[in-house]
């Protein structure tokens, strides 16, 4: 469904990713495993059209990423939550909400029916939607952020750390939220460093490191790989 193949990014003469390739089936919920810096972002900033590819190729089905806009790649189902959340925070939680609605913004009926979709999904923002985003818990401001992304009606759905700066028993309620997305029909690619709670919910995995895919396999295989266990579980 979404296949990278022998992707690279240049930061001026730093090579952020060198020969990426990577897949995403309908319907999998695969996980990128890496340190901070290994080039997890930068594989999703290039995903998304944020930033432009050196070479390679990112194809949606049958189409060709590279050279969209990120507004296209939105529309045509690619939707990517950023690291850091990136809310809005002197705006409302709605508000918040709506913008990632906005390349379908002329169809209202819709957006209204998928925002009470996301509002089930996260009954405290239905609470809570008229507060400034700034004055949720950090676990809070996580669901604006998912919600956000779900708002764009994702069919891959791209989430880049979404355990940062979390406390545990919010990582855990947050990747139960995720698996239940995935279970719904929508492709999942997550970038974590949290390798433990990822490939628990993961059906396929990738290790980044230095910008080069370094190892690849199911849950059961990376969850028993001595090298996994030991640089990313500490088991």
């Amino acid at each position: 469904m979404l296949t990278l193949e022998n992707v690279s990014l240049n930061y001026g003469s730093f090579t952020a990713l060198d020969g990426v390739s990577l897949r995403a089936e309908q319907g999998e919920l695969v996980v990128l495993l890496g340190a901070n810096g290994a080039g997890k972002s930068s594989i999703f900033l290039t995903i998304s059209g944020i930033h432009k590819a050196a070479g390679g190729s990112i194809r949606y089905g049958e189409k060709n990423l590279v050279g969209m806009k990120p507004s296209q790649i939105v529309a045509n189902g690619v939707v990517q939550c950023p690291e850091g959340r990136k809310l809005f925070p002197g705006m409302s939680v709605l508000k918040n909400l709506m913008l990632g609605a906005y390349v379908h913004r002329a169809d209202g009926a819709a957006n209204r029916q998928r925002l009470d979709e996301v509002l089930a999904l996260f009954p405290i923002l239905d609470q809570k939607k008229d507060d400034p985003a700034g004055s949720l818990s950090g676990g809070q401001q996580q669901m604006v952020a998912i919600g956000r992304a779900l708002m764009g009606r994702p069919k891959v759905l791209l989430l880049d750390e979404p355990s940062l700066g979390l406390a545990p028993l919010v990582i855990k309620q947050t990747f139960e939220v995720i698996q239940r997305i995935n279970q719904a029909g929508t492709t999942v690619l997550l970038a974590e460093q949290n390798a433990f709670a990822a490939l628990k919910i993961a059906h396929r995995a990738y290790v980044i490191e230095s910008g080069r895919i370094v190892l690849e396999g199911d849950r059961e295989s990376l969850m028993n790989n001595e090298a996994v266990r030991r640089a990313y579980i500490g088991a």
